[in-house]
C-alpha cells in the first residue's frame, strides 16, 4: 500500500507539474505581443523583452553607424535661423504684431511685446520723453479699445539694422487707413524708429520714436 501511495504521489506531482507548465505556457503565449510604450511602467512578456532587446541592439548599432557617418561628413552651413536675413524678418514680423495690437486696442498683447521700461518720443507726448506703460495705457483704454471701425496699417520700406545677436533697430513709414467720425475713409502717415532687445529668446521693444501724425488717429 505504501508503494501504491508513493506511486500515486509521484503521478500527482507529475500531473501538477504538467498543469503548471501548461498554465505557464498559456500565460507566455498570451503575453507574446510586443507592447509599445506600455502605460504605468507595465512591460511585455519575456519573449517581448527579448524581441525588444534585439531591436534595441540593432537600433543602437544603426545609431552608432549613423553617428560615425555624421562625424565623417563635412560641417553643414549655419542654420538659417541665425542668419542676418532671418533675424531681420523676425524684427519686421514682431513690429507688425505690435502695430496689430495697437490697431486692435489689445493692451495685454502690447505689454507682452514691450519692455516695462519702454521709452518713447511721440506726438501725443508733445516732444517729451515718456517712460513706462501708463502713458500708453491711457490711449488704449479711452480710444483704441473703443474703436470698432476698421483700421489698416502698412509698413513702407522697413529697414532693419542688426546690432549684435540680441539687439536691432527698425525704421519705416507707417501708413494708417481708418474711418473718421463722419464715416469717411482717411489716411495718416508717421515716421517711426523702434529699438528691439532680445531677452531669454524673446524680442521686446525698448524704445521708439514717432514723428508726423499721432500713432493713434484721433477720430
Amino acid at each position: 500500500p505504501s508503494t501504491n501511495n508513493s506511486k500515486n504521489s509521484i503521478v500527482s506531482a507529475i500531473n501538477a507539474l504538467k498543469d503548471t507548465n501548461m498554465a505557464t505556457n498559456a500565460q507566455m503565449e498570451s503575453q507574446s505581443t510586443v507592447v509599445h510604450n506600455p502605460p504605468d511602467g507595465v512591460k511585455g512578456s519575456t519573449e517581448s523583452n527579448a524581441t525588444n532587446d534585439e531591436e534595441e541592439m540593432k537600433a543602437d548599432s544603426s545609431a552608432l553607424s549613423q553617428s560615425s557617418a555624421a562625424e565623417e561628413m563635412p560641417p553643414l552651413l549655419p542654420s538659417p535661423q541665425s542668419s542676418p536675413a532671418t533675424r531681420k524678418q523676425e524684427i519686421i514680423k514682431i513690429t507688425e504684431q505690435l502695430i496689430e495690437a495697437i490697431n486692435n486696442g489689445d493692451f495685454d498683447a502690447y505689454t507682452k511685446i514691450c519692455d516695462p521700461g519702454l521709452t518713447s518720443f511721440e506726438p501725443e507726448a508733445l516732444g517729451n520723453l515718456v517712460e513706462g506703460m501708463d502713458f500708453h495705457k491711457f490711449y488704449f483704454e479711452n480710444l483704441l479699445s473703443k474703436n470698432h471701425k476698421p483700421v489698416h496699417t502698412t509698413l513702407l520700406n522697413p529697414h532693419v539694422h542688426l546690432i549684435g545677436e540680441d539687439a536691432a533697430c527698425i525704421a519705416y513709414i507707417r501708413l494708417t487707413q481708418f474711418v473718421d467720425s463722419t464715416g469717411r475713409p482717411r489716411s495718416s502717415q508717421s515716421e517711426e524708429t523702434r529699438v528691439w532687445h532680445r531677452r531669454d529668446g524673446k524680442w521686446l521693444n525698448v524704445h521708439f520714436h514717432c514723428s508726423g501724425a499721432p500713432a493713434a488717429p484721433l477720430q
